[in-house]
Protein backbone atom coordinates (compact mmCIF):
# COMPACT_ATOMS: atom_id res chain seq x y z
CA UNK A 1 0.00 0.00 0.00
CA UNK A 2 1.40 3.16 -1.03
CA UNK A 3 1.77 6.01 1.80
CA UNK A 4 0.97 9.70 1.01
CA UNK A 5 4.61 10.76 0.40
CA UNK A 6 5.38 7.84 -1.76
CA UNK A 7 5.99 8.97 -5.22
CA UNK A 8 6.04 5.77 -6.54
CA UNK A 9 2.42 5.93 -7.83
CA UNK A 10 0.74 7.97 -9.90
CA UNK A 11 -2.11 8.34 -7.55
CA UNK A 12 -1.66 8.45 -3.29
CA UNK A 13 -4.11 6.55 -1.02
CA UNK A 14 -5.25 6.93 2.14
CA UNK A 15 -6.89 4.11 4.28
CA UNK A 16 -6.82 1.97 1.23
CA UNK A 17 -9.03 4.83 -0.26
CA UNK A 18 -7.51 6.57 -4.15
CA UNK A 19 -8.97 10.50 -3.64
CA UNK A 20 -11.19 11.02 -6.27
CA UNK A 21 -12.37 7.42 -7.44
CA UNK A 22 -15.09 5.56 -6.37
CA UNK A 23 -14.93 1.80 -5.20
CA UNK A 24 -16.27 -1.17 -3.46
CA UNK A 25 -14.47 -3.31 -1.61
CA UNK A 26 -16.22 -6.21 0.00
CA UNK A 27 -15.02 -8.84 2.94
CA UNK A 28 -16.40 -11.26 5.94
CA UNK A 29 -15.80 -10.14 9.38
CA UNK A 30 -16.79 -10.99 12.91
CA UNK A 31 -19.76 -12.90 10.93
CA UNK A 32 -20.51 -9.64 8.83
CA UNK A 33 -20.62 -8.68 5.43
CA UNK A 34 -17.89 -5.42 5.42
CA UNK A 35 -18.56 -3.36 2.47
CA UNK A 36 -16.13 -0.48 2.10
CA UNK A 37 -17.14 2.39 -0.10
CA UNK A 38 -15.23 5.59 -0.84
CA UNK A 39 -15.73 8.50 -3.51
CA UNK A 40 -18.61 10.36 -4.21
CA UNK A 41 -21.86 8.67 -4.53
CA UNK A 42 -25.22 10.22 -6.56
CA UNK A 43 -27.46 8.85 -9.26
CA UNK A 44 -24.73 7.99 -11.57
CA UNK A 45 -21.93 6.74 -9.66
CA UNK A 46 -24.43 4.44 -6.87
CA UNK A 47 -24.64 1.44 -8.95
CA UNK A 48 -22.07 -0.45 -8.02
CA UNK A 49 -22.37 0.16 -4.33
CA UNK A 50 -26.13 -0.63 -4.69
CA UNK A 51 -25.64 -3.94 -6.20
CA UNK A 52 -22.66 -4.68 -3.25
CA UNK A 53 -24.96 -3.79 -0.75
CA UNK A 54 -28.05 -5.87 -1.74
CA UNK A 55 -26.14 -8.89 -2.24
CA UNK A 56 -24.64 -8.79 0.84
CA UNK A 57 -27.93 -8.13 2.20
CA UNK A 58 -29.06 -11.28 0.63
CA UNK A 59 -26.59 -13.31 1.76
CA UNK A 60 -25.94 -12.32 5.27
CA UNK A 61 -27.62 -11.00 8.89
CA UNK A 62 -25.82 -8.59 9.87
CA UNK A 63 -23.85 -6.01 7.17
CA UNK A 64 -20.94 -3.53 7.67
CA UNK A 65 -20.85 -0.12 5.36
CA UNK A 66 -17.18 1.62 5.64
CA UNK A 67 -18.29 4.94 4.96
CA UNK A 68 -15.02 6.38 5.78
CA UNK A 69 -14.18 6.74 2.15
CA UNK A 70 -17.27 8.68 0.99
CA UNK A 71 -16.75 12.07 0.19
CA UNK A 72 -20.22 12.91 -1.02
CA UNK A 73 -23.50 11.59 -0.67
CA UNK A 74 -27.16 12.69 -2.02
CA UNK A 75 -30.74 11.64 -1.76
CA UNK A 76 -30.24 8.71 -4.01
CA UNK A 77 -27.55 7.23 -1.63
CA UNK A 78 -29.48 7.92 1.75
CA UNK A 79 -32.09 5.79 -0.03
CA UNK A 80 -30.24 3.05 -0.85
CA UNK A 81 -29.17 3.01 2.94
CA UNK A 82 -32.92 3.06 4.31
CA UNK A 83 -33.78 0.41 1.26
CA UNK A 84 -31.04 -1.93 3.11
CA UNK A 85 -31.70 -0.95 6.23
CA UNK A 86 -34.99 -2.78 5.63
CA UNK A 87 -33.44 -5.83 4.66
CA UNK A 88 -30.38 -6.45 6.78
CA UNK A 89 -29.24 -5.31 10.27
CA UNK A 90 -27.12 -2.60 8.64
CA UNK A 91 -24.82 -0.10 10.37
CA UNK A 92 -22.57 2.16 9.04
CA UNK A 93 -19.20 2.93 10.53
CA UNK A 94 -17.26 5.69 10.18
CA UNK A 95 -19.21 8.35 8.49
CA UNK A 96 -17.26 11.42 7.24
CA UNK A 97 -18.73 14.87 8.67
CA UNK A 98 -20.01 15.92 5.61
CA UNK A 99 -22.24 12.62 5.31
CA UNK A 100 -23.08 12.63 9.07
CA UNK A 101 -24.62 16.05 8.53
CA UNK A 102 -26.39 14.34 5.66
CA UNK A 103 -27.97 12.09 8.00
CA UNK A 104 -28.26 14.45 10.85
CA UNK A 105 -30.57 16.82 8.82
CA UNK A 106 -32.57 14.13 7.23
CA UNK A 107 -33.10 12.44 10.66
CA UNK A 108 -31.92 9.16 8.70
CA UNK A 109 -29.42 9.09 11.95
CA UNK A 110 -31.86 7.86 14.53
CA UNK A 111 -33.11 4.93 12.28
CA UNK A 112 -29.60 3.36 11.12
CA UNK A 113 -27.26 2.07 13.33
CA UNK A 114 -24.07 4.33 13.23
CA UNK A 115 -21.00 3.36 14.81
CA UNK A 116 -17.63 4.92 15.30
CA UNK A 117 -15.71 2.25 13.71
CA UNK A 118 -15.66 -1.31 11.71
CA UNK A 119 -14.61 -2.74 14.53
CA UNK A 120 -17.64 -1.80 16.87
CA UNK A 121 -19.56 -2.18 13.70
CA UNK A 122 -18.95 -6.20 13.80
CA UNK A 123 -19.59 -6.90 17.10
Amino acid sequence: MATPDDESTPFPQFNEHIPGHIGVVQYERGGACVVVAHGAYDLHSIGPLADALQTAAAKHARVVLDASGITFADSTFLNMLLSTHRMTDLRVAGPAPQLRRVLEMTGADTVLDLRTTVEDAVT
